[in-house]
């Protein structure tokens, strides 16, 4: 007993034999598995030509048997009846070229025969018997095709009554020898005939498998080389087919592209988190290490308190941004559902409303009436981000409009300022892009980033400009 049925004989676990018969057949099977496809296609194809063209040769050979064997019937059939009525009416005994008889008493003696046969008996003692007692007609051939026999016999025996009332059993005989030759000669060329057509059908196969294969193999290799980073390298597709594998490409460079665009997100993340969130964790610990350094009183750890609660809203906030763009960009398709626009404007507008009163200034909207189809949970943020950034870095009034002409949702959002630098407008809309006038200001430079964001996932567009009297920011939306 080996260690494992041991160890489970003691735990009282009941153990279980695999078959011999079973762990051959999986052996075979993972033999089989293991096989290059090709090799198993080849294989394939020739295991089932093979059937194909033994069910083929043997149908003609049966066919090609079953004529040969009813024209030699025929003419036995003609010979045994002169035969009987020779010996009936007392005549002399003969037959055509490749002819035999005998004529044999009740006991299979024999009493007449040709010079071929003289000598041979070509009736058994039952057969004897069973043509003398109920006159059967015995049909028997003599002699194999394979070997190669010159001596081969088709016969047929019947009783008959001679002139003088006795009764004899005649026996008529013809060679097999050309039927015997035409059979084998059919049997050698459908062997030479199967055997060329496999041998030309695995070929075939062969190439075939190689050629279906050989852009399998081409992915495989293209894929290899991205495995080893190569970005931007797509695999070799043509563009003048449009098969099954050509597809499978296509739709595997899809899926590299958006593999590469995932990986160059996740990347830029990583890098834009790195190093926005270096600063506030550096005056975190500056704060913190300055407050250690020596005993301070009360009012003076509330203002450390106060600086560190905004340095890790600052951390927060950042982060959310960080993750909505994230979260933005990795969303496929959005929900879109029907909005009453003026009150989707509100709704964003309202929570600046206290904002824009401390600091007397104007929120004024202007929303054309009727419905929009988009993702509110998205848009509203968008505005809202658009509002934050006008009383941040503007003064004076803000203005929202927000119009439909043509299935086309523009939402602008106007201020009076000084606008944006001019050096500024072109990277207005990228990640933390921030003018140096507002580098000292508030904020993570991540709201407009997101505002186009918004607009991009919506198969949209998002503009930044300036006016006569301010800036205005537009949002530029199909619904």
């Amino acid at each position: 007993m080996t260690w494992p049925k041991a160890a489970a004989a003691v735990m009282g676990e009941p153990t279980t034999a695999i078959p011999a018969h079973e762990a051959t057949r999986s052996t075979r099977r993972l033999r089989w598995h293991r096989l290059p496809i090709v090799a198993r296609l080849v294989v394939s194809v020739a295991v089932t030509m093979s059937l194909v063209l033994s069910a083929a040769a043997a149908l003609v050979y049966d066919r090609v048997e079953h004529a040969l064997d009813q024209q030699l019937d025929a003419d036995l059939a003609t010979y045994n009846h002169d035969l009987r009525s020779d010996v009936r009416a007392g005549n002399r005994l003969g037959g055509p070229d490749g002819s035999a008889y005998q004529v044999l008493d009740t006991h299979g003696r024999i009493l007449q025969a040709s010079s071929l046969v003289r000598t041979r008996q070509l009736l058994t003692p039952d057969q004897v018997a069973a043509a003398d007692d109920d006159g059967t007609t015995i049909h028997r051939d003599i002699g194999k095709l394979f070997p190669l026999d010159p001596h081969t016999l088709r016969i047929r025996a019947q009783r008959v009554e001679r002139p003088d009332h006795r009764i004899v059993i005649t026996v008529a005989a013809l060679r097999r020898g050309h039927r015997d030759e035409a059979l084998r000669e059919l049997a050698a060329q459908l062997a030479v005939a199967a055997g060329l057509t496999l041998i030309a059908a695995s070929y075939v196969g062969y190439r075939t498998a190689r050629a279906a294969l050989d852009p399998v193999e081409r992915y495989r290799r293209g894929a290899a080389a991205l495995a080893d980073n190569t970005s931007g390298t797509r695999l070799p597709v043509p563009d003048d087919r449009d098969d099954e594998l050509t597809r499978l490409g296509h739709t595997l460079n899809q899926m590299l592209g958006r593999l590469e665009t995932a990986a160059e997100r996740e990347r830029r993340f990583l890098a834009d988190a790195s190093h926005e969130l270096r600063t506030p964790l550096a005056l975190l610990r500056a704060e913190l290490d300055v407050a250690l350094h020596r005993t301070r009183t009360a009012g003076e750890l509330t203002d450390t308190l106060r600086s560190v609660d905004t340095e890790v809203q600052r951390l927060i906030d950042l982060t959310n941004a960080l993750l909505d763009l994230e979260q933005l960009g990795a969303t496929d398709h959005l929900t879109r559902a029907s909005a009453d626009l003026p009150e989707l404007i509100a709704s964003a507008a309202d929570p600046h409303r206290a904002t824009a009163a401390r600091d007397r200034r104007t929120l004024t909207v202007d929303a054309a009436p009727g419905t929009v189809d988009v993702d509110a949970a998205w848009i509203r943020p968008a505005i809202s981000n658009l509002v934050d950034n006008a009383l941040r870095h503007s003064h004076g009034d803000i203005h929202i409009t927000a119009t439909t002409h043509d299935a086309t949702l523009v939402i602008t959002v106007t201020d009076e300022g000084p606008g944006f630098p001019a050096d500024f407008l072109p990277r207005a809309f990228e990640r933390f892009a921030r003018a140096e006038t507002s580098r000292t200001s508030p904020g993570s430079g991540l709201g407009l980033a997101f505002v186009a964001a918004v607009a991009a996932s919506h198969g949209g567009t998002a503009r930044a400009e300036n006016t006569g009297h301010g800036a205005s920011a537009s949002l530029t939306i199909p619904h």
